[in-house]
């Protein structure tokens, strides 16, 4: 089986996205937003059998972990409210995608984050989108205010509140960001990117997993620059006094959302099979065909097969990692 960790719902129905812009207009006026549109099955149908559906056909893949579009989480807009409703709308119909398609989709949950706000007042969603709507994880941001890095490291106490109903739950959280309003980067060409190496610099230099040793995250898009600077975050843990960066694979892990062979190579060479996830994140930041090679830049699994890789390690990457990091996944 091949298991999809990193898919966004990037082609929701136009209405869905046309409620949020309606919502934030009425909240800038003060007024109420307007009653959530109906969108009915056969509009999701199209939605999906046109393009997620369609391609996981295509390349050979079998279930997707689904969310929410992760650029549109707008954490950084409105206020706690607003974004608590934007999110319960968004995961509503992320658990309508997998009622539809149980067997090629499960769903992993948005959060109501605002800058500003305790972490732990994003409890009460995730209960509600793993013990009701039997979601596997989360999307987890660590940066709220949209590129400006004004809130907490992801190793500050603040958090710990949440990591608890994490580990008591048994779900994982991808660390992933949203949209940015800095306008020094590029949402997915750099602010994406930055957040992944600064989420896993920060658990170098702090002692989260000892106060959670069995609590996963998975950094995606391969880990930012980490696997491509990998002796650097070796020779800083140790400038630092840290334990070996290789100690936190236990808890951490990488999708192989990265869009070309050498970097594939590299990411499977350092990080090696047993910390990997096979995932895409199609269709999402490149939606482009390489001109060098034909194919399209997110088809992940093509760099992968051209490793060559033995029947167990490919095993490893394709599916045993995730039905390991997202233990919900049998259910």
């Amino acid at each position: 089986m091949i298991i999809d960790c990193h898919g966004h719902f990037t082609t929701a129905p136009a209405a869905h996205a046309a409620w949020r812009g309606d919502q934030i207009g009425a909240w800038e006026a003060g007024l109420a937003p307007p009653a959530y549109p109906r969108i009915s099955d056969e509009e999701l149908r199209e939605s999906l059998e046109t393009s997620q559906l369609r391609l996981m056909a295509e390349r050979g893949i079998d279930l997707t972990l689904f969310s929410p579009r992760a650029s549109a989480m707008g954490h950084h807009v409105g206020d706690e409210a607003l974004s608590l409703a934007w999110t319960r709308e968004c995961n509503d119909l992320v658990a309508r995608v997998v009622g539809l398609y149980p067997d090629r989709f499960a769903g992993v949950c948005q959060l109501p984050q605002s800058p500003g706000v305790d972490p732990v007042r994003s409890t009460a969603e995730l209960r509600r989108c793993v013990e009701e709507l039997g979601f596997v994880g989360c999307n987890l941001n660590p940066d709220p205010s949209g590129g400006h890095w004004t809130g907490p490291p992801l190793t500050d106490r603040a958090w710990y509140p949440f990591y608890e109903v994490m580990v008591e739950l048994d779900v994982p959280a991808m660390v992933h960001v949203s949209a940015v309003d800095n306008r020094n980067f590029h949402a997915t060409g750099s602010h994406y990117l930055n957040a992944d190496t600064t989420a896993f610099m920060q658990l170098v230099e702090a002692d989260l997993f000892v106060d959670f040793p069995t609590l996963r995250l998975v950094i995606p898009h391969g880990g930012g620059a980490v696997p491509y600077h990998w002796g650097r975050f070796r020779g800083l843990a140790e400038m630092l006094g840290r334990p070996p960066v290789e100690s936190l694979l236990d808890n951490v892990f990488f999708d192989t959302c990265v869009y070309h062979q050498p970097g594939i190579d590299l990411l499977v060479d350092v990080i090696g099979v047993d910390s990997l996830l096979f995932g895409s994140e199609m269709v999402g930041a490149v939606r482009g065909i390489d001109p060098r090679t034909g194919h399209h830049y997110d088809d992940t699994k093509r760099y992968l097969d051209a490793l060559d890789l033995r029947l167990d390690d490919r095993a490893t990457v394709f599916e045993l990692n995730a039905r390991r990091v997202f233990p919900r996944l049998p259910a």
